[in-house]
Protein backbone atom coordinates (compact mmCIF):
# COMPACT_ATOMS: atom_id res chain seq x y z
CA UNK A 1 0.00 0.00 0.00
CA UNK A 2 1.28 3.58 -0.72
CA UNK A 3 2.35 5.67 2.19
CA UNK A 4 0.45 8.63 3.02
CA UNK A 5 3.66 11.25 2.36
CA UNK A 6 3.97 9.70 -0.80
CA UNK A 7 2.04 11.75 -3.29
CA UNK A 8 3.90 12.59 -6.33
CA UNK A 9 0.68 14.29 -8.16
CA UNK A 10 0.54 17.24 -5.12
CA UNK A 11 1.95 19.74 -7.01
CA UNK A 12 -1.27 19.43 -9.42
CA UNK A 13 -3.43 21.10 -7.14
CA UNK A 14 -0.68 24.42 -6.72
CA UNK A 15 -0.20 24.92 -10.56
CA UNK A 16 -4.16 25.00 -10.79
CA UNK A 17 -4.25 27.31 -8.37
CA UNK A 18 -1.56 29.45 -10.31
CA UNK A 19 -3.91 29.11 -13.98
CA UNK A 20 -6.69 30.33 -11.88
CA UNK A 21 -5.32 33.58 -10.24
CA UNK A 22 -3.62 33.93 -14.04
CA UNK A 23 -7.20 33.56 -15.37
CA UNK A 24 -6.06 30.60 -17.70
CA UNK A 25 -8.04 27.71 -15.92
CA UNK A 26 -10.95 25.91 -17.74
CA UNK A 27 -13.27 23.96 -17.42
CA UNK A 28 -16.07 21.76 -18.52
CA UNK A 29 -19.53 22.75 -19.37
CA UNK A 30 -22.25 20.08 -20.61
CA UNK A 31 -24.59 20.56 -23.30
CA UNK A 32 -27.77 19.61 -23.49
CA UNK A 33 -29.54 18.56 -26.91
CA UNK A 34 -27.88 19.33 -30.59
CA UNK A 35 -25.21 21.65 -31.43
CA UNK A 36 -27.60 24.56 -33.01
CA UNK A 37 -27.79 28.59 -32.37
CA UNK A 38 -29.49 28.13 -29.16
CA UNK A 39 -28.04 25.64 -26.52
CA UNK A 40 -28.47 24.84 -23.58
CA UNK A 41 -24.65 24.57 -21.49
CA UNK A 42 -24.79 23.87 -17.92
CA UNK A 43 -28.64 24.25 -17.39
CA UNK A 44 -28.70 27.76 -18.68
CA UNK A 45 -30.28 28.77 -22.02
CA UNK A 46 -28.31 30.83 -24.44
CA UNK A 47 -27.37 31.70 -28.04
CA UNK A 48 -24.68 30.32 -28.96
CA UNK A 49 -21.80 32.20 -30.74
CA UNK A 50 -18.77 29.75 -29.97
CA UNK A 51 -19.53 27.12 -32.28
CA UNK A 52 -17.43 25.69 -35.27
CA UNK A 53 -20.88 24.44 -36.89
CA UNK A 54 -20.67 26.85 -39.24
CA UNK A 55 -23.29 26.54 -42.12
CA UNK A 56 -25.65 25.44 -38.82
CA UNK A 57 -25.83 21.51 -40.00
CA UNK A 58 -24.51 19.23 -36.89
CA UNK A 59 -27.82 19.03 -35.87
CA UNK A 60 -29.78 18.50 -39.24
CA UNK A 61 -31.92 15.43 -39.12
CA UNK A 62 -30.26 14.70 -42.46
CA UNK A 63 -26.82 14.20 -41.10
CA UNK A 64 -28.42 11.74 -38.42
CA UNK A 65 -30.67 10.01 -40.42
CA UNK A 66 -27.58 9.19 -42.64
CA UNK A 67 -26.05 7.65 -39.53
CA UNK A 68 -28.44 6.02 -38.16
CA UNK A 69 -29.21 4.01 -41.60
CA UNK A 70 -25.36 3.38 -41.91
CA UNK A 71 -25.42 2.02 -38.18
CA UNK A 72 -27.69 -0.42 -38.94
CA UNK A 73 -25.92 -1.87 -42.04
CA UNK A 74 -22.88 -1.34 -40.78
CA UNK A 75 -22.66 -1.48 -37.07
CA UNK A 76 -20.85 1.09 -35.42
CA UNK A 77 -17.31 0.47 -34.14
CA UNK A 78 -14.76 -0.27 -36.59
CA UNK A 79 -13.47 -2.64 -34.01
CA UNK A 80 -9.76 -1.90 -35.84
CA UNK A 81 -7.12 0.13 -37.50
CA UNK A 82 -7.97 1.08 -41.69
CA UNK A 83 -5.20 -1.41 -42.61
CA UNK A 84 -6.41 -4.42 -40.55
CA UNK A 85 -10.07 -4.54 -40.79
CA UNK A 86 -11.29 -1.02 -39.66
CA UNK A 87 -11.86 0.48 -43.69
CA UNK A 88 -15.43 -0.49 -44.61
CA UNK A 89 -17.47 -0.15 -47.88
CA UNK A 90 -18.69 3.55 -46.25
CA UNK A 91 -15.02 4.91 -45.29
CA UNK A 92 -13.83 4.43 -49.18
CA UNK A 93 -17.77 5.75 -50.42
CA UNK A 94 -16.27 8.89 -48.30
CA UNK A 95 -13.00 9.05 -49.71
CA UNK A 96 -13.74 8.81 -53.39
CA UNK A 97 -16.45 11.80 -52.81
CA UNK A 98 -13.95 13.65 -50.62
CA UNK A 99 -11.68 13.89 -53.92
CA UNK A 100 -13.97 14.65 -56.34
CA UNK A 101 -15.42 17.49 -53.96
CA UNK A 102 -11.63 18.68 -53.91
CA UNK A 103 -10.80 17.74 -57.65
CA UNK A 104 -7.57 15.88 -56.58
CA UNK A 105 -6.67 12.30 -57.29
CA UNK A 106 -7.39 11.00 -54.03
CA UNK A 107 -8.24 11.66 -50.27
CA UNK A 108 -7.89 9.73 -46.98
CA UNK A 109 -9.99 9.72 -43.69
CA UNK A 110 -8.38 10.52 -40.12
CA UNK A 111 -10.08 10.22 -36.74
CA UNK A 112 -9.99 13.97 -36.03
CA UNK A 113 -8.19 16.89 -38.11
CA UNK A 114 -5.75 16.71 -35.13
CA UNK A 115 -4.39 13.27 -36.43
CA UNK A 116 -4.46 14.44 -40.04
CA UNK A 117 -2.41 17.35 -39.68
CA UNK A 118 0.16 15.60 -36.84
CA UNK A 119 0.08 12.73 -39.37
CA UNK A 120 0.88 13.95 -42.18
CA UNK A 121 3.40 16.68 -41.39
CA UNK A 122 5.42 13.75 -39.74
CA UNK A 123 5.19 11.26 -42.39
CA UNK A 124 6.42 13.73 -45.08
CA UNK A 125 9.42 15.37 -42.83
CA UNK A 126 11.43 14.11 -40.22
CA UNK A 127 15.30 14.40 -39.23
CA UNK A 128 17.56 15.98 -42.25
CA UNK A 129 14.54 18.01 -43.15
CA UNK A 130 13.35 21.34 -42.39
CA UNK A 131 9.49 22.51 -41.82
CA UNK A 132 8.85 26.09 -41.59
CA UNK A 133 5.30 27.03 -39.92
CA UNK A 134 3.39 30.00 -39.61
CA UNK A 135 3.55 31.52 -35.59
CA UNK A 136 -0.05 31.63 -35.53
CA UNK A 137 -0.69 27.55 -37.09
CA UNK A 138 -3.11 25.43 -35.46
CA UNK A 139 -1.27 23.18 -32.19
CA UNK A 140 -1.77 20.18 -34.38
CA UNK A 141 -0.08 21.19 -37.32
CA UNK A 142 2.92 22.68 -34.35
CA UNK A 143 2.46 19.45 -32.84
CA UNK A 144 3.18 17.55 -36.06
CA UNK A 145 6.42 19.65 -37.06
CA UNK A 146 7.44 18.77 -33.26
CA UNK A 147 6.73 14.91 -33.94
CA UNK A 148 8.53 14.86 -37.48
CA UNK A 149 11.73 15.46 -35.71
CA UNK A 150 12.91 17.91 -38.38
CA UNK A 151 14.36 20.91 -38.20
CA UNK A 152 11.64 23.76 -37.38
CA UNK A 153 11.77 27.19 -38.37
CA UNK A 154 8.71 29.62 -37.51
CA UNK A 155 8.03 33.17 -39.91
CA UNK A 156 6.20 35.75 -38.49
CA UNK A 157 1.93 35.65 -39.30
CA UNK A 158 1.45 35.87 -42.71
CA UNK A 159 4.98 37.10 -42.86
CA UNK A 160 5.81 35.44 -46.62
CA UNK A 161 8.62 37.70 -47.28
CA UNK A 162 10.19 36.78 -44.16
CA UNK A 163 9.80 33.12 -45.01
CA UNK A 164 11.54 33.49 -48.05
CA UNK A 165 14.43 34.91 -46.35
CA UNK A 166 14.50 32.02 -44.14
CA UNK A 167 14.55 29.47 -46.87
CA UNK A 168 17.51 31.45 -48.72
CA UNK A 169 19.70 31.63 -45.86
CA UNK A 170 18.67 28.16 -44.37
CA UNK A 171 21.39 25.24 -45.02
CA UNK A 172 21.21 22.00 -47.27
CA UNK A 173 18.31 19.98 -46.32
CA UNK A 174 16.86 16.69 -48.08
CA UNK A 175 13.61 17.86 -48.13
CA UNK A 176 11.79 21.53 -47.73
CA UNK A 177 8.11 21.58 -46.55
CA UNK A 178 6.04 24.87 -45.61
CA UNK A 179 2.95 24.46 -43.63
CA UNK A 180 0.02 26.92 -42.93
CA UNK A 181 -3.34 27.23 -41.96
CA UNK A 182 -5.47 28.71 -44.79
CA UNK A 183 -7.93 30.28 -42.30
CA UNK A 184 -5.92 31.01 -39.19
CA UNK A 185 -8.85 29.87 -36.59
CA UNK A 186 -7.98 32.19 -33.49
CA UNK A 187 -7.82 35.72 -36.26
CA UNK A 188 -10.16 35.19 -38.52
CA UNK A 189 -7.42 35.82 -41.19
CA UNK A 190 -6.66 34.72 -44.81
CA UNK A 191 -2.62 32.93 -44.87
CA UNK A 192 -1.26 34.61 -48.06
CA UNK A 193 -1.48 31.48 -50.09
CA UNK A 194 -0.91 32.79 -53.88
CA UNK A 195 2.11 34.31 -52.26
CA UNK A 196 3.52 31.02 -50.39
CA UNK A 197 2.61 28.61 -53.18
CA UNK A 198 5.42 31.41 -55.18
CA UNK A 199 8.08 31.01 -52.14
CA UNK A 200 7.74 27.12 -51.97
CA UNK A 201 8.20 27.05 -55.87
CA UNK A 202 11.30 29.35 -55.83
CA UNK A 203 12.85 26.85 -52.68
CA UNK A 204 11.62 23.79 -54.41
CA UNK A 205 9.46 23.38 -50.95
CA UNK A 206 6.22 21.17 -50.72
CA UNK A 207 3.42 22.91 -49.40
CA UNK A 208 1.16 21.76 -46.91
CA UNK A 209 -2.18 24.00 -46.31
CA UNK A 210 -4.92 23.15 -43.63
CA UNK A 211 -8.42 24.17 -44.72
CA UNK A 212 -9.95 23.19 -41.64
CA UNK A 213 -12.11 26.23 -40.89
CA UNK A 214 -12.49 27.48 -44.52
CA UNK A 215 -14.21 23.96 -46.09
CA UNK A 216 -17.52 24.42 -46.64
CA UNK A 217 -17.39 28.31 -46.33
CA UNK A 218 -14.83 29.55 -48.85
CA UNK A 219 -14.68 29.09 -52.39
CA UNK A 220 -17.35 29.04 -55.22
CA UNK A 221 -17.84 25.44 -54.27
CA UNK A 222 -16.68 25.99 -50.97
CA UNK A 223 -13.43 23.94 -50.84
CA UNK A 224 -11.89 26.62 -49.49
CA UNK A 225 -9.46 29.33 -49.20
CA UNK A 226 -7.37 27.79 -51.87
CA UNK A 227 -10.19 27.74 -54.15
CA UNK A 228 -11.05 31.23 -53.53
CA UNK A 229 -7.88 32.36 -54.38
CA UNK A 230 -7.20 30.03 -57.16
CA UNK A 231 -3.95 28.27 -56.38
CA UNK A 232 -5.22 24.64 -55.32
CA UNK A 233 -3.02 23.14 -58.05
CA UNK A 234 -0.26 25.23 -56.56
CA UNK A 235 -0.72 23.62 -53.00
CA UNK A 236 1.21 20.17 -52.82
CA UNK A 237 -1.17 18.61 -49.54
CA UNK A 238 -4.79 20.30 -48.60
CA UNK A 239 -6.23 19.20 -45.07
CA UNK A 240 -9.47 19.59 -43.97
CA UNK A 241 -12.09 18.67 -41.03
CA UNK A 242 -15.10 16.62 -41.20
CA UNK A 243 -16.35 17.89 -37.58
CA UNK A 244 -16.70 22.26 -38.41
CA UNK A 245 -18.75 23.04 -41.44
CA UNK A 246 -19.34 19.66 -42.61
CA UNK A 247 -21.31 19.15 -38.93
CA UNK A 248 -19.53 15.32 -38.46
CA UNK A 249 -16.46 13.92 -37.09
CA UNK A 250 -12.81 13.20 -38.36
CA UNK A 251 -10.22 14.87 -41.00
CA UNK A 252 -9.05 14.17 -44.57
CA UNK A 253 -5.90 14.65 -46.14
CA UNK A 254 -6.55 15.24 -50.47
CA UNK A 255 -3.73 15.17 -53.21
CA UNK A 256 -2.25 12.82 -55.28
CA UNK A 257 -2.66 9.03 -55.57
CA UNK A 258 1.17 8.78 -54.68
CA UNK A 259 1.07 10.92 -51.40
CA UNK A 260 -2.41 9.03 -50.25
CA UNK A 261 -0.48 5.88 -50.82
CA UNK A 262 2.56 6.88 -49.09
CA UNK A 263 0.16 8.28 -45.63
CA UNK A 264 -1.09 5.49 -45.92
CA UNK A 265 2.34 3.92 -45.09
CA UNK A 266 3.82 6.22 -43.12
CA UNK A 267 1.27 8.61 -40.88
CA UNK A 268 1.38 6.59 -37.54
CA UNK A 269 -2.00 8.39 -36.16
CA UNK A 270 -3.79 6.29 -39.57
CA UNK A 271 -1.60 2.98 -39.54
CA UNK A 272 -2.09 2.75 -35.56
CA UNK A 273 -5.66 4.31 -34.76
CA UNK A 274 -8.96 2.38 -34.86
CA UNK A 275 -10.80 3.85 -37.77
CA UNK A 276 -13.67 6.21 -37.73
CA UNK A 277 -17.25 4.51 -37.26
CA UNK A 278 -18.68 3.81 -40.32
CA UNK A 279 -22.03 6.28 -39.19
CA UNK A 280 -19.33 9.08 -39.26
CA UNK A 281 -18.57 9.04 -42.64
CA UNK A 282 -22.10 8.37 -43.57
CA UNK A 283 -23.62 11.87 -41.62
CA UNK A 284 -20.49 13.66 -43.14
CA UNK A 285 -21.72 12.20 -46.41
CA UNK A 286 -24.75 13.31 -46.24
CA UNK A 287 -23.15 17.26 -44.91
CA UNK A 288 -21.24 16.93 -48.54
CA UNK A 289 -24.27 16.85 -50.24
CA UNK A 290 -26.18 19.98 -48.01
CA UNK A 291 -22.62 21.89 -49.00
CA UNK A 292 -22.95 20.89 -53.12
CA UNK A 293 -27.21 21.85 -52.87
CA UNK A 294 -27.13 24.93 -50.73
CA UNK A 295 -24.39 27.62 -51.58
CA UNK A 296 -26.42 30.31 -50.68
CA UNK A 297 -25.67 29.16 -46.93
CA UNK A 298 -21.69 30.19 -47.38
CA UNK A 299 -22.88 32.87 -49.35
CA UNK A 300 -25.28 34.55 -47.09
CA UNK A 301 -22.73 33.43 -43.93
CA UNK A 302 -20.14 35.15 -45.13
CA UNK A 303 -22.19 38.06 -46.18
CA UNK A 304 -23.65 38.49 -42.61
CA UNK A 305 -19.82 38.28 -41.09
CA UNK A 306 -19.01 41.14 -42.84
CA UNK A 307 -21.51 42.94 -42.17
CA UNK A 308 -20.88 42.21 -38.46
CA UNK A 309 -17.48 43.32 -38.56
CA UNK A 310 -18.13 46.65 -39.79
CA UNK A 311 -20.49 47.26 -37.22
CA UNK A 312 -18.19 45.91 -34.36
CA UNK A 313 -15.13 48.06 -35.87
CA UNK A 314 -17.11 51.37 -35.87
CA UNK A 315 -18.50 50.43 -32.51
CA UNK A 316 -14.78 50.68 -31.08
CA UNK A 317 -13.64 47.64 -30.83
CA UNK A 318 -10.24 45.72 -31.71
CA UNK A 319 -11.24 43.14 -34.66
CA UNK A 320 -7.81 42.87 -35.95
CA UNK A 321 -7.81 41.20 -39.68
CA UNK A 322 -10.64 39.05 -39.92
CA UNK A 323 -11.85 38.10 -42.98
CA UNK A 324 -14.12 35.46 -42.36
CA UNK A 325 -16.66 34.08 -40.31
CA UNK A 326 -14.51 33.84 -37.05
CA UNK A 327 -14.37 37.27 -35.42
CA UNK A 328 -12.39 38.15 -32.61
CA UNK A 329 -12.74 41.03 -29.71
CA UNK A 330 -8.77 41.51 -28.69
CA UNK A 331 -9.08 42.99 -25.35
CA UNK A 332 -5.28 42.33 -24.42
CA UNK A 333 -5.53 40.28 -20.99
CA UNK A 334 -6.65 37.23 -20.22
CA UNK A 335 -8.61 38.53 -16.63
CA UNK A 336 -10.65 40.83 -18.64
CA UNK A 337 -11.34 38.64 -21.89
CA UNK A 338 -12.94 36.23 -18.80
CA UNK A 339 -15.12 38.98 -17.23
CA UNK A 340 -16.20 39.86 -20.53
CA UNK A 341 -17.66 36.43 -21.45
CA UNK A 342 -18.88 35.45 -18.26
CA UNK A 343 -21.09 39.03 -18.26
CA UNK A 344 -21.99 38.08 -21.87
CA UNK A 345 -23.35 34.72 -20.27
CA UNK A 346 -25.59 36.28 -17.88
CA UNK A 347 -27.38 37.98 -20.76
CA UNK A 348 -27.61 34.58 -22.34
CA UNK A 349 -25.05 34.90 -24.97
CA UNK A 350 -22.07 32.78 -25.07
CA UNK A 351 -19.42 34.17 -26.74
CA UNK A 352 -15.97 31.99 -25.40
CA UNK A 353 -12.70 33.70 -24.13
CA UNK A 354 -9.53 32.63 -25.68
CA UNK A 355 -6.81 33.38 -23.42
CA UNK A 356 -3.27 32.19 -23.99
CA UNK A 357 -1.33 29.74 -24.77
CA UNK A 358 -3.93 29.50 -27.55
CA UNK A 359 -3.19 33.37 -28.49
CA UNK A 360 0.15 34.76 -27.48
CA UNK A 361 0.76 36.68 -24.57
CA UNK A 362 -1.80 40.25 -24.86
CA UNK A 363 -4.03 39.27 -27.20
CA UNK A 364 -6.48 37.05 -24.81
CA UNK A 365 -9.68 37.91 -26.92
CA UNK A 366 -13.71 36.82 -27.51
CA UNK A 367 -13.96 34.56 -30.20
CA UNK A 368 -17.40 35.05 -31.99
CA UNK A 369 -17.90 31.88 -34.41
CA UNK A 370 -20.66 33.34 -36.54
CA UNK A 371 -22.90 30.27 -38.20
CA UNK A 372 -25.75 30.41 -40.83
CA UNK A 373 -28.12 29.54 -37.91
CA UNK A 374 -27.94 32.85 -36.52
CA UNK A 375 -30.74 35.06 -37.05
CA UNK A 376 -30.53 38.81 -37.33
CA UNK A 377 -32.23 39.48 -33.93
CA UNK A 378 -29.26 37.15 -32.34
CA UNK A 379 -26.73 39.00 -33.74
CA UNK A 380 -28.70 42.46 -32.75
CA UNK A 381 -29.08 41.00 -29.16
CA UNK A 382 -25.42 40.01 -29.04
CA UNK A 383 -24.51 43.84 -30.41
CA UNK A 384 -26.40 45.76 -27.39
CA UNK A 385 -25.07 43.50 -25.03
CA UNK A 386 -21.44 44.34 -26.68
CA UNK A 387 -22.50 48.35 -26.41
CA UNK A 388 -23.77 47.91 -22.84
CA UNK A 389 -19.93 46.26 -21.72
CA UNK A 390 -17.33 47.55 -24.12
CA UNK A 391 -16.13 50.29 -26.24
CA UNK A 392 -17.26 52.75 -27.82
CA UNK A 393 -14.20 54.84 -26.11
Amino acid sequence: MRSSTHQPLAWIDGELAALEEQGLRRRLATRIGRQTARIVLDGRKLVNFGSNDYLAIAGDPRLAAAAIEAAGREGWGSGASPLITGHVKGHRRLERRLAEFEGTEAALLFSSGFAANAGAIAALAGPGDVVFADRKNHASLLDGCRLSRADVRVYPHGDWRRLDALMTRAGRYRRRLIATDSLFSMDGDLAPLGELAEVAERHDAMLLVDEAHATGVFGPNGRGVAELLGVEDCIDVRIGTLSKALGSAGGFVVGSRSLIEWLINRARPYVFSTAMPAPVAAAAMAALDIVRERPKRRQGLLARAEWLANELVGRGWNIGNTASQIIPLIVGEPAEAVGLAVALRERGILVPAIRPPTVPDGEASLRISLTAGHTKQMIAALLEALGELGPVR
